[in-house]
């Protein structure tokens, strides 16, 4: 890529509150000025207490706190003054993370301005309802979620079985790989404290089971919870350790009232923390990468993950992790029991999974974004001015002055 290259991107959440997504965004944003030298600026809702410093220049995007979830700002389209900024700012390229009103809007406004347009994957929206008892709204969710990348010239996606879905149905020139990497140096298993577990009464022969996440349903918080009471039932001693806070915390306090919780953590208190667990479970079938296996996996931890994409792209099944059945606690607990009554299997297992996260590394990862930037800026724009190519009403001609969306996003 060209140095100078100016990209603008366009995030929900790009530090406001901590999570996977923003965590590779700001990894691709610092890779993208100190090693690309590249241009970027940053449009995305902000508050008074962000979750840590972003990289590189964030712009504030007008927002209001997302209905039941107000950790989460929703940003209210494109509004004028921003319009204005992105024009002076002159993009080469549009880097849309989200499907929500600033992306779309975005969206709109680079195709009239003729510039190409990336997507990245970042959750899997629509298996959210079913926690919500909002299934009924899945099938419209996916319609758009379609209409969204379909109108994108490129779309980058975390893992290989993504990579699949997405090629097959978008077209494998218009689909490209980015991966996630890890910082070995915090999650290692050497951070281990045997002083931590003590000083909050855990011995040191003690089984430490650790949820690690944002505390909400979609992650999985009941099949954690489940989990420990069936091991519990079957007579095993382990204590839960909950690292990550979110809405589901005191649901989470009242089924599991011996829990350890943390609350939110960064920096060398995460990375003692987390490799001072023993086993992480990671129910949740919602991910797209799963980032917090692969932090686990560094810091030395067995892993018993569900067998979707985002897991299999990290474990290798019986070398360096465990798969469950997903949706099935009894397959959960009887991969945790086996590691708890084998501890030669599980020690095992841990050596593996930090071995095995040495592979994933921030620069790879970001350049892997990068390729995908410059096919198509090498690649003259064909499409003109404001076609849109899609049977999704949301993204309509006919809707082009008005951004508009389910109650979702």
């Amino acid at each position: 890529m060209e140095p100078g290259t100016r990209i603008a991107l366009f995030s929900g959440n790009y530090n406001y509150v901590r999570d996977g997504a923003n965590q590779a965004l700001n990894q691709l944003v610092g890779y993208l000025q100190d090693v690309e030298r590249a241009k970027v600026r940053v449009y995305s809702p902000v508050t008074a207490t962000p979750a840590f410093a972003p990289a590189g220049t964030l712009v504030s995007v007008r927002s209001v706190p997302f209905p039941g979830r107000p950790e989460y700002r929703v940003a209210l389209g494109l509004p004028r003054p921003v319009r204005e900024d992105i024009a002076r700012f002159d993009p080469n390229l549009f880097h849309l993370s989200a499907p929500d009103w600033l992306g779309t809007g975005a969206q709109r406004l680079a195709r009239r301005l003729g510039k190409p347009v990336v997507a990245s994957l970042h959750t899997r929206f629509e298996t959210y309802f079913d926690y919500y008892g909002l299934g009924w709204m899945r099938r419209a969710v996916e319609r758009r979620l379609s209409g969204f990348y379909s109108n994108s010239d490129m779309i980058v996606v975390p893992t290989p079985a993504l990579l699949r879905d997405f090629s097959g149905r978008f077209g494998r020139d218009r689909v490209r790989l980015w991966g996630r990497g890890v910082d070995t140096a915090l999650f290692h298993p050497g951070n281990r404290s045997a002083s931590w577990r003590r000083a909050r009464g855990i011995g040191d022969e003690d089984i430490i089971l650790l949820f690690f996440g944002r505390l909400v349903l979609e992650k999985g918080v009941r099949a954690f919870c489940e989990t420990v009471d069936a091991l519990a039932a079957s007579g095993l001693s382990v204590r839960p350790l909950v690292i990550g806070d979110g809405p589901a915390r005191a649901e989470m306090a009242r089924l599991l009232p011996a829990a350890i919780f943390t609350g939110q953590l960064a920096g060398k208190d995460l990375g003692t923390a987390v490799a001072s667990a023993d086993i992480v479970i990671n129910p949740s079938v919602t991910e797209a990468f799963g980032n917090v296996v692969l932090e686990s996996m560094a810091a030395g931890l067995a892993v018993v993950a569900a067998d979707v994409g985002s897991a299999t792209n990290l474990v290798d099944h019986g070398v360096s992790g465990l798969l469950s059945t997903p949706g099935r606690t009894a397959s959960i607990a009887g991969h945790v029991g086996r590691l708890i009554l084998d501890p030669a299997f599980r020690i095992r297992l841990q050596r593996a999974a930090a071995a095995a996260a040495q592979a994933h590394d921030w620069p790879s990862a970001s350049r892997q974004a990068v390729q995908a930037y410059e096919v198509l800026l090498g690649t003259p724009r064909t499409r003109r001015e404001g076609a849109f190519v899609t049977s999704d009403p949301w993204l309509s001609p006919a809707n082009a002055g008005l951004v508009r969306s389910p109650a979702i996003f």
